[in-house]
């Protein structure tokens, strides 16, 4: 697959970088020199500096070769005329990034199609569905849905309110096999294991589970935890995630929004009808006190800037406030939340690498996703008839290491959590838990 990513930021250059490893050519086009020089030296891509809209550019990029096409610059109206250009210069498929929430609205004047465009990615409503997920799981950690809700991927903190601590997992087996449930990682310290059934949970891992959507209220109290109910919500950063959160939820919650900037706070109280807008500094203390933080159920901290999430969010769990949402898109701080102390993180480079990644794979793939500090990735592959593992049984297949098959939906449409014996058969839908060196091997047994 040949692919040319405009932008060599944050999100262009995580998927960059992912698509490297795959077979076939990575073409990065920046108008930034400085960016440029960076993707040279840290990327194996071929890079080119220049503008997306300028035609000579594009032909420089070969994109008679490239099968997508994906424009990630902070400017819409260049990612969107870039793409009807690649469009017209025969690439097969076409992503743009957008900001302006307008360009996605049902009433808008152009449709996708009519852009050029086979995707529209907003990163900021990406992040806050993410985020909507967690608050509708009030004791996660982490929250993904696959497959239209009929797999939920849940991660939770273990304390020592659980009976589940320091028992081999096979032994746990044993005692709860009734529970279509399975534990694919844990993430101690700074480590992520993929389980076996020697392993055992410590008071303090952080734990990934696949569990069938009608017995996940008991799962949750087997691992002594319960959704509670949310009333009270503090949200600090009143951008674009900020309004999406609360637009969703202003008629059911109780929303308070602090912004810093006067501008910025003006126009997001002027677009939300049922929540209360504060212009004032999210990072002091005395002032969200003075608002009522330690009456919150929720804080979420989606600022700009990283460290102001991660100190105010270490605040709000001080002061006993339930649970933070915490976003953090720097790579070097997303392994350390757990080790700061922070309940759930979400980064939006990386929800929106997943959302591009999944729709470019959709032929292998039926879903991606990437864990804020967590060294390996989910996958949700589709068995083809040629796929080395059709018609074999689990026990059969020769997964590489660190790999595990958390779920399955059958052509039935129905969720299996597979045992040694379970086959998998061509069209059916296999999540697979891989560590991040073994996604490419796992990727050939489903070719």
């Amino acid at each position: 697959m040949n692919i040319a990513i405009v932008g060599a930021g944050n999100i262009g250059y995580q998927l960059a970088k992912r698509f490297a490893t795959v077979k076939g050519d990575v073409v990065v086009i920046e108008i930034d020199p400085t960016r440029a020089e960076y993707a040279r030296d840290y990327l194996d891509a071929m890079v080119i500096e220049g503008n997306c809209t300028s035609y000579e550019v594009l032909q420089t990029a070969r994109l008679d070769k490239m099968d997508v096409f994906v424009a990630l610059t902070s400017n819409d109206e260049a990612n969107i005329l870039s793409c009807k250009m690649a469009k017209k210069m025969g690439v097969g498929t076409t992503i743009a990034r957008i900001k302006n929430i307008e360009y996605i609205s049902p009433d808008f004047i152009l449709d996708s199609q009519d852009m050029g465009v086979d995707l529209l990615v907003q990163p900021e409503q990406e992040t806050a569905r993410a985020i909507l997920r967690l608050i509708s799981l009030s004791s996660s950690t982490d929250s993904i849905e696959f497959e239209n809700g009929k797999i939920h991927f849940t991660g939770l903190r273990l304390d020592a309110k659980t009976d589940l601590l320091r028992k081999p997992l096979a032994e746990l087996g044993v005692a709860y096999g009734h529970l279509p449930m399975r534990i694919v990682a844990i993430k101690r310290g700074m480590r992520t294991v993929i389980p076996r059934g020697s392993d055992f949970l410590m008071k303090g891992d952080q734990i990934f589970f696949i569990c069938h959507p009608d017995y996940f209220d008991e799962a949750l109290r087997l691992f002594g935890k319960e959704d509670v109910k949310i009333e009270d919500i503090m949200i600090i950063g009143g951008g674009q995630i900020a309004y999406f959160i609360a637009k969703e939820l202003q008629k059911k919650l109780n929303i308070k929004i602090f912004e810093n900037n006067e501008a910025k706070a003006s126009a997001i109280a002027n677009k939300l009808d049922d929540t209360l807008v504060i212009q004032g500094d999210g990072s002091d203390l005395d002032m969200l006190v003075l608002e009522g933080l330690t009456d919150m159920d929720e804080f979420i901290a989606v600022t700009s800037d990283d460290e102001t999430n991660i100190i105010t969010s270490i605040i709000a769990k001080h002061l006993k406030v339930p649970r933070t949402i915490t976003l953090i898109n720097k790579n070097e701080y997303l392994p350390l939340s757990g080790t700061l102390g922070l309940d759930a993180v979400v980064s939006k480079h990386q929800i929106t690498v997943n959302t591009i990644e999944s729709f470019i794979k959709r032929q292998l793939i039926s879903n991606i996703a990437d864990l804020p500090g967590i060294d390996a990735e989910i996958v949700v592959y589709i068995a083809r008839e040629q796929s080395r593992v059709s018609g074999k049984l689990l026990k059969n297949i020769n997964f590489p290491k660190n790999t595990i098959v958390g779920a399955i939906i059958n052509q039935d449409e129905e969720l299996v959590i597979p045992q040694g014996d379970t086959r998998i058969n061509v069209g059916d839908k296999v999540l697979v838990f891989a560590s991040s060196e073994q996604v490419l091997s796992v990727e050939k047994l489903f070719k």
